[in-house]
């Protein structure tokens, strides 16, 4: 199977998160929400991660089908999300945001797992794959920024429709045998749950995207607030993204060098600089840039190195549900918790103690995965 038939999903995917993330809570200030009501809202999406990847992980894997589980995901994503353009409403919008993103993130956490056995397989990188998602959100990004200084923020509205569209489209390329799993040796599914090396790596992933979780909710009116331009921000936030790329691309061969909770040890230093760059010193633009070539690694390496770990801890049918407890215990619960405790941090202490929390969350991410993941966690794989 051609590897762009992949890449072409995760192209569309993020190019949708690249158009959701830096420009939703500015459309939703736009028509009229306070910063609580905006925490609220996002924290719902990242709330569906929760619950929606498990869920379609377990029927992907009981049934063997997990591209048909992708492409019946993206095409109800497209159904549901056509409400949004029937009402304004705070409960109206919860509700559709809730049930378009429910299966929006199902989608995901089952191409991944397809993904890495095909690359394991010989055909290829992971990073050469997921590094189109990469592109898909520098290009979204960039160019809604430009759009929405001319057209204003309700231009989001049909362009994640026409996105979400080409996720469906590119589900319909990929084969249902690029699904067939390794049958290997594997522990029972409870004990993996409980290894201790599980469990923190889990609370850590928590903890990385409960920090992320004001950059992603607040840092375009964050940044507007301050008089930059969407076009400006639309370029700092694709920024990020491009530094990100050149990480997937060396990825494969850093592990040689060091173990991945190192790799991971260093991800969680960094992101505290981040944090307390962006809240010290958010009118200096170089400053800025700067904080945003960290990205490569708060995310991109943090993720790479998660998404391969997860692939060692669950063998061979569990994998399906390895990525999607992976994607709802990080970007689910560690986001809408995130999210939620930034609203109200924004909305009572402001933008400085806002980053300056998030900081310390990684701070004590940093100490776990120090004393538990690099010292002591043994062998990832469980059998």
């Amino acid at each position: 199977m051609p590897y762009w038939r992949l890449s072409a999903f995760y192209l569309f995917y993020f190019a949708t998160l690249g158009t959701l993330i830096p420009y939703w809570g500015p459309y939703l200030r736009s028509i009229g929400f306070s910063a609580i009501e905006i925490g609220n809202l996002v924290a719902l999406i990242l709330a569906t991660k929760i619950v929606a990847p498990n869920v379609w992980g377990w029927i992907a894997d009981r049934s063997g089908r997990c591209m048909g589980v992708v492409r019946l995901a993206a095409l109800l994503t497209v159904v549901c999300y056509i409400g949004v353009f029937f009402g304004r409403e705070f409960w109206w919008l919860a509700l559709v945001m809730t049930l378009f993103s429910f299966f929006w993130n199902a989608s995901l956490p089952q191409l991944e797992a397809t993904t890495l056995n095909y690359v394991d397989g010989g055909n290829g990188h992971y990073g050469r794959v997921r590094l189109w998602g990469s592109i898909g959100f520098i290009v979204a990004v960039w160019s809604m920024g430009a759009l929405v200084d001319v057209k204003g923020e309700a231009i989001i509205l049909p362009v994640l429709l026409v996105l979400m569209i080409g996720i469906w489209l590119s589900s319909l390329l990929v084969p249902e045998s690029a699904c067939q799993m390794k049958h290997v040796p594997h522990a029972p599914l409870l004990r993996v749950f409980k290894s201790p090396a599980v469990v923190v790596f889990l609370l850590v992933s928590f903890l990385m995207q409960a920090s992320h979780a004001p950059y992603y909710t607040f840092y375009t009116i964050y940044l507007s607030d301050y008089g930059y331009t969407k076009s400006l921000i639309g370029f700092l936030w694709a920024f990020g993204v491009v530094c990100e790329i050149g990480i997937f691309l060396v990825m494969h061969r850093m592990k040689l060098w060091v173990s991945l909770p190192y790799v991971i040890l260093a991800c969680f230093g960094v992101a505290i600089i981040r944090w307390i760059l962006i809240a010290q010193f958010p009118a200096e633009l170089w400053i800025l840039v700067v904080a945003q070539a960290m990205h490569a690694l708060t995310f991109g390496a943090f993720h790479a190195s998660a998404v391969q770990l997860i692939h060692q801890y669950f063998i061979g049918p569990h994998q399906h549900r390895g990525q999607a407890l992976y994607s709802s215990v990080s970007f689910g619960m560690g986001g809408a918790v995130g999210s939620f405790y930034s609203g109200y941090s924004w909305a009572w202490w402001g933008a400085t103690t806002t980053f300056m929390l998030a900081a310390l969350i990684s701070a004590i991410a940093l100490l776990l995965t120090y004393f538990y993941l690099c010292r002591g966690a043994g062998h990832p794989a469980i059998r």
